[in-house]
């Protein structure tokens, strides 16, 4: 079936800014809501953002709105999370995800999940 794999995390200075990227592949997901997760060590995974499948309604944890935006390109069955005023707070390994519930901040309503792309913001 699908499968989704995530990438650009790397070490960033606190300020600083960063895109990753989530490509999907075995299937389309343009018709799906695709979100950011993130997992610090020791803490719960937590939603970061959330895009429709048409690109008309985006969600943000009010930890990062403002800060990050989140874009897709259906074309290329690809998410993209771009982070501004990078803090580090924000470490952690950023996940991917694809469900059928724009928004939702609950890991359980997403089908598809990638393994991670490690971003770390030093201070």
């Amino acid at each position: 079936q699908g499968r989704l794999v995530e990438s650009g995390g790397e070490l960033v200075q606190a300020g600083g800014s960063l895109r990753i990227s989530c490509a999907g592949s075995g299937r389309t997901f343009s018709s799906y809501a695709m979100a950011w997760f993130r997992q610090a060590p020791g803490k719960e995974r937590e939603f970061v953002a959330g895009i429709s499948w048409n690109r008309a309604i985006t969600h943000y944890a009010d930890s990062v709105k403002g800060r990050f935006t989140i874009s897709r390109d259906n074309a290329e069955n690809t998410v993209y999370l771009q982070m501004n005023s990078l803090k580090p707070e924000d470490t952690a390994v950023y996940h991917c995800a694809a469900g059928v519930v724009s928004g939702s901040p609950a890991p359980y309503e997403y089908e598809y999940w990638g393994q991670g792309t490690q971003v770390t913001v030093s201070s």
